[in-house]
């Protein structure tokens, strides 16, 4: 392949002109990035960021001396708008195309936001999205509402807490993170909001928001409402394939690919947030480090030669503690504690290990400031499932 091109110049898309470059792909290399930025590391927005403990120079996925050892040309600060499918080609918003022999689609995915929002609710993606954010919590003491308790809400709420303002984080489950670590365990992340000082309420959802003066109402399902001087929505994200209608790809809640990351088009595969690969979409960080591989393997190849199915892996940072969660949570597996005990509401640090089991087999391992323990487990996890698949 003479020309490869990769849309998308973030964390996904960095891992695959990186190993385009490792597996020794030596012709022209693309990079196209909606951004303005160079590749960035997107955990520490919600985090060390957002509290100021951390800068944008050290948000940097990459450096100049490995700029120049990639040898791509990256396009940055404009949108691929279409596909043309039969010539490969990559459609630009600045009305450039881009003919390629290869395509690697990294396109990512973009925060969710409620219908009708005011124009100052917060979303937290992009290193822009952090830096407006960030400037409104350093004004003072603020009523912060934050609408979603996933990953991303309840990390934000944490960095809020955390600056000392007033925060109430909404989740119309009847628990947090539910559907990721089932009730038991997402009692445990519950508490630890209680714990962090800040006000958890579940089982109702946000119906509107209006401006009222300087403030903003949320008004919620159950009759309430609530007054707020920041509202941040944490509902989760859709993957970035509004460019590719039109085109012969098939599409379903991101691009589908076979469990080697190729679509049904050769030389045209599709990595990180944005890949349904296997029939599972992944946001997670791990996916976009460990896709990138295979994905690259197959482009230069022509066809699938590699295939991946990876325990998924994920951490979150709140309140001080850090989760840890390896493996496929199905409703009914058994929950045991095997290491430290669960957390109350009192203080005191304490963490714990937890197996998911099912059909005498753990299939999904959780801990809770219990780094090394989980690591051995989450390494057992994966010769487990190794071996499952032989």
């Amino acid at each position: 392949m003479r020309t490869v091109t990769i849309v998308g110049a973030s964390l996904a898309g960095l891992y695959a002109a990186r190993e385009l470059r490792a597996q020794g792909y030596d012709g022209r290399l693309v990079v196209v990035g909606d951004e303005p930025h160079p590749p960035y590391d997107r955990p520490p927005l919600s985090k060390d960021f957002l509290t100021g403990r951390t800068d944008e120079d050290r948000l940097a996925l990459t450096d100049a001396e490995e700029t120049a050892e990639l040898d791509a040309e990256w396009l940055l600060g404009v949108h691929a708008r279409g596909l043309d499918t039969r010539t490969r080609t990559v459609l630009l918003a600045d009305g450039r195309a881009l003919t390629t022999d290869g395509l690697v689609i990294a396109t990512g995915a973009t925060a969710r936001r409620l219908p009708g929002a005011p124009a100052d609710v917060h979303t937290l993606r992009t290193l822009e999205d952090a830096r407006a954010l960030r400037a409104r919590l350093t004004e003072g003491p603020r009523r912060v509402v934050v609408i979603g308790g996933g990953f991303i809400g309840a990390e934000t709420a944490a960095s809020c807490a955390a600056l000392g303002h007033d925060v109430t984080v909404l989740e119309a489950a009847p628990l947090p993170l539910l559907p990721q670590l089932g009730p038991e365990m997402a009692a445990v992340c519950a508490t630890l909001h209680h714990r962090g000082g800040v006000r958890l309420r579940t089982g109702t959802g946000v119906t509107g928001l209006r401006r009222t003066g300087s403030a903003t109402a949320v008004e919620l399902a159950d009759g309430h409402t609530l007054t707020a001087d920041i509202v941040i929505t944490g509902i989760g994200a859709v993957p970035n394939t509004a460019w590719l209608a039109g085109s012969t790809l098939a599409l379903g809640d991101g691009v589908l690919c076979d469990e080697g990351c190729a679509t049904a088009l050769p030389q045209v595969v599709a990595v990180g947030d944005v890949a349904r690969a296997g029939g599972t979409r992944a946001e997670h960080w791990t996916s976009a480090t460990e896709q990138p591989r295979v994905a690259v393997t197959n482009l230069l190849a022509g066809h699938t030669v590699a295939t991946s199915r990876p325990v998924p892996y994920f951490w979150s940072d709140q309140y001080g503690s850090r989760i840890q969660f390896a493996g496929r949570y199905r409703t009914g597996d058994t929950v045991r504690v095997t290491e430290g005990e669960l957390l109350d509401e009192g203080p005191g640090e304490t963490g714990f290990l937890a197996r998911y089991e099912r059909d005498g087999h753990t299939v999904a391992v959780l801990a809770v400031d219990r780094p090394r323990p989980f690591t051995r487990a989450r390494r057992e996890l994966g010769r487990t499932a190794e071996t499952a698949t032989r």
